[in-house]
């Protein structure tokens, strides 16, 4: 079981705790009013800010690395035929770099027309009408050099409203300059030519807008474009998978609907564009083939009919069917070597022709090497992806350089693959000629007509039948750019977000609320960690706990009397009541023979109010029966004739111990406070006051004063300042220290503990005055109002400060 001791440490804790809260909760208006202003502020801010939604759409990047993959079965037949290639994706991360490119988003914002912006003015707030403005602004030509600097002078920015019919005032909001132009015909203004239309009602007569006066801003398409690049989020939402999801926050739904639906638009034109870049590259190359081919054609076809019309011949082939059948797989294999060989030399030739890489190379042109077609393949792919790059780079890219680099490796290694087919080829040419010798024996039986008949008939054949494939390749191509599907499959268009992005009133609300109750906490708490003076009894009780505190006095507000009178029941006169109860507590042991009790007035500086103390302790006392006498003994500054302006001229205690003729009688005279309270004012001000006071005479004045008066209050000096006190101290049954809250620093309480501790003085007891409402004691808190009437609550709003 816990021992006593932890439950009496739990306990403290408990009363700190208490404390602590206690120090801020004695503030409550302040925090009441932080909260109050906070809740305000924020609903007027959601009042007047305008929402941001949210729009998203979300697409699927086909990956096209495997045959025909990502494409659907419609587009499987074509990449048989290896006519897809060029679109693989190589890196999602590249293409959501390519997304999110400056260049798309300018291409994009063109589109709209994005970079005219309106707003309306009718409203509180500036919203944003989009495409129901009641006007257009049709942007002609655009120079961006002057708008950017009239941009920076706000000269951008001019309002639109209609005047007479068919007309439309222009005001610049920055100069407030205004001119008149005719709705439909081009206006010059300084930073670009313009036309302006009617929008207020569509083509069935509906109306689009009820606005007649918009604000219209006039934006560099760049900067537009570099605003919403920094907007718009893209997010691969799985690792594993090719799926982006696009978001952006717009205060207008429909224009974020549109930009990112135009992106994704732009993407994907993009990528059919680099797609038939390989299948009009490779067209090119079969028309150019073609057109040589048919001459070629022609030519041989030519020659063959004159050669049969000079010899007239007519059926030569059954003359020599039976030769030709022996020899008809060895005229075959020489037919495909000679298509091999003429298409292997003219991609050589448009290898070495095209010196500076920049072109593509005709892919599947019938080359028999798939180690080449694989290399042309790969040559294509690199160039594109060069060029993508270079769209928004330099030639000094990293990136570009290393492509260069392998394009120009690649190149190489195509070109000797093309140079060993050929090689290849020589070889397989000679052995069928080799072949074809000894053929020759049989066919040189043949008449002479025959064998060149034959001859002509075998070049012919070759030259169809490169025609016909050329033709083939031409159709396989024609539908490979038929085959334009997009790279970028819309899994949702943009839709908007019903709830807003922002402002959220919940959270806006609950942050005003913290901050509400964070700033007076923070301000008190930093008050409170600045301030080196003494506020209330706790700051004294943390210094000393050996010196008593009688007494806490409450803040005068201004207006208020300073006295305490007959039958007062004012807070004043009842800390003064309290205190006089504390006095008698601790003047119950002092023995003083039939004699008044002679209690000191003191302080540290000047202005903590110690004759304020002691007049008014001396009027409650009164009060109560006592007979009383207030002394002055600050011979220095005295402060008790500025409460008695008819006694600034009565002689005192300076003039009673300078001369020995003056009576004790004589110069105690009547207060017009009370009958029961006398006055013993200072006298006139000595050149010597603390040899004065240092005299016997003074103490006999004392006992022969309190053999008249049940109580003598003395009014001394500050203590800290001379040694008056000091030297009199000895004289006195109890010394009241006053100290002022908000006034006396916490330091200064060392030297009234400290002369306590040397003897200087004795029997010390601090007196607290200033104190405000808030910061009263346990004892004043709450018995100050009993018996009158409940304050009101501004009353309570008032003394919590």
């Amino acid at each position: 079981m816990p021992d006593q001791s932890s439950y009496t440490k739990m306990e403290e804790q408990e009363i700190n705790i208490r404390e602590e809260l206690d120090k801020y909760l004695r503030y409550w208006p302040w925090f009441i009013l932080g909260v109050l202003t906070a809740l305000i502020i924020a609903f007027v801010y959601l009042k007047l800010s305008v929402p941001v939604y949210q729009t998203v759409a979300s697409v699927i990047i086909k990956d096209e690395e495997s045959k025909g993959g990502g494409l659907g079965a419609e587009a499987a037949g074509f990449a048989d035929l290896g006519l897809l290639g060029g679109m693989s994706t190589n890196s999602i991360e590249n293409e959501i770099g390519l997304l999110k490119s400056r260049r798309l988003m300018i291409s994009t914002i063109q589109a709209l027309k994005a970079n005219v912006e309106y707003y309306d003015l009718e409203g509180v707030k500036e919203d944003e009408l989009y495409l129901n403005t009641p006007f257009l602004v049709e942007v002609i030509t655009l120079d961006e050099a002057i708008l950017s600097k009239a941009a920076s002078a706000a000269l951008n920015i001019f309002t639109i409203e209609p005047k007479e019919q068919g007309t439309l005032t222009l005001t610049f909001v920055e100069t407030g300059n205004s001119q008149l132009v005719k709705i439909g015909e081009l206006v010059n203004l300084p930073f670009g030519t313009f036309m302006f239309k009617d929008n207020r009602f569509n083509g069935n007569g509906e109306a689009v807008s009820a606005k007649n006066r918009v604000l219209v801003k006039v934006k560099k398409v760049a900067d537009v474009a570099d605003k919403y690049r920094q907007t718009v989020q893209i997010n691969l939402i799985d690792d594993n998978a090719t799926l982006l999801e696009f978001s952006l926050g717009s205060t207008v739904k429909e224009k974020a609907q549109n930009i990112l639906d135009q992106l994704i638009f732009e993407y994907n034109k993009e990528a059919i564009e680099d797609k038939n870049e390989v299948a009009v590259s490779t067209a090119r190359f079969i028309d150019e083939r073609l057109k040589i081919i048919s001459g070629e054609l022609d030519t041989v076809e030519v020659g063959l009919e004159e050669f049969k019309e000079d010899n007239s011949l007519t059926n030569i082939e059954a003359e020599a069917s039976l030769i030709i059948e022996n020899a008809s797989e060895y005229r075959k294999r020489e037919q495909e070597l000679q298509t091999q060989l003429s298409i292997s030399r003219s991609m050589l030739s448009y290898l070495k022709n095209d010196t500076d890489n920049s072109g593509l190379l005709p892919a599947n042109v019938g080359l028999e090497s798939e180690s080449v077609n694989t290399q042309i393949a790969n040559y294509n792919q690199l160039v594109l992806e060069r060029n993508r790059i270079l769209a928004g780079a330099t030639e000094l890219n990293p990136t570009v350089t290393r492509l260069n680099s392998q394009i120009n490796q690649l190149k190489a290694n195509i070109i000797n693959g093309l140079e060993q087919t050929l090689s290849n080829l020589r070889i397989a040419e000679n052995d069928l000629n080799r072949q074809s010798r000894l053929i020759g024996s049989e066919i040189s039986k043949v008449p002479a007509k025959e064998r060149q008949f034959r001859d002509i008939s075998r070049q012919q054949n070759i030259k169809e039948a490169l025609y016909i494939f050329l033709l083939q390749k031409r159709e396989e191509n024609s539908l490979s750019l038929a085959a334009t599907a997009p790279k970028a499959k819309i899994v949702d268009s943009a839709y908007s977000l019903n709830i807003p992005l922002s402002p959220k009133p919940k959270i806006i609300f609950a942050a005003a609320l913290l901050l509400g109750l964070a700033i007076p906490f923070l301000v008190i708490y930093i008050k409170r960690l600045l301030n080196n003076k003494i506020e209330r009894r706790e700051d004294i009780e943390k210094v000393t706990k050996s010196i008593p505190i009688v007494g806490e006095l409450p803040s005068i507000a201004k207006g208020e009397s300073d006295l305490v009178v007959e039958n007062d029941r004012s807070v004043l006169a009842e800390s003064f009541r309290i205190m006089t109860t504390n006095l008698q507590y601790l003047l119950v042991n002092v023995a003083n023979e039939d004699r008044g009790y002679c209690i000191y007035v003191t302080s540290t500086v000047k202005g903590e109010g110690k004759t304020f103390t002691s007049i008014n302790l001396a009027m409650t006392l009164a009060n109560t029966g006592k007979k009383v006498v207030i002394v002055g003994a600050d011979l220095r500054n005295p402060q008790l004739q500025r409460y008695d302006n008819s006694s600034k001229s009565f002689l005192g205690v300076s003039d009673y111990l300078v001369n020995n003729d003056h009576k004790i009688d004589d110069l105690v005279h009547d207060s017009k406070f009370h009958n029961n309270l006398k006055l013993f004012l200072s006298g006139s001000i000595p050149p010597n006051p603390s040899e004065l006071l240092r005299q016997a005479k003074f103490g006999h004045m004392l006992k022969d004063l309190q053999t008249k008066f049940d109580y003598v209050i003395v009014d001394t000096a500050p203590s800290m300042l001379v040694t008056d006190t000091f030297l009199i101290s000895k004289h006195a049954e109890l010394i009241l220290y006053v100290t002022r809250a908000g006034y006396t620093e916490k330091r200064l309480l060392e030297f009234a503990v400290d002369s306590n501790n040397e003897g200087k003085l004795h029997d010390v007891s601090f007196v607290i005055n200033d104190v405000k409402n808030a910061n009263f004691g346990y004892g004043n808190k709450y018995g100050y109002a009993y018996g009158q009437s409940k304050p009101s609550l501004w009353e309570r709003f008032k003394n919590s400060f």
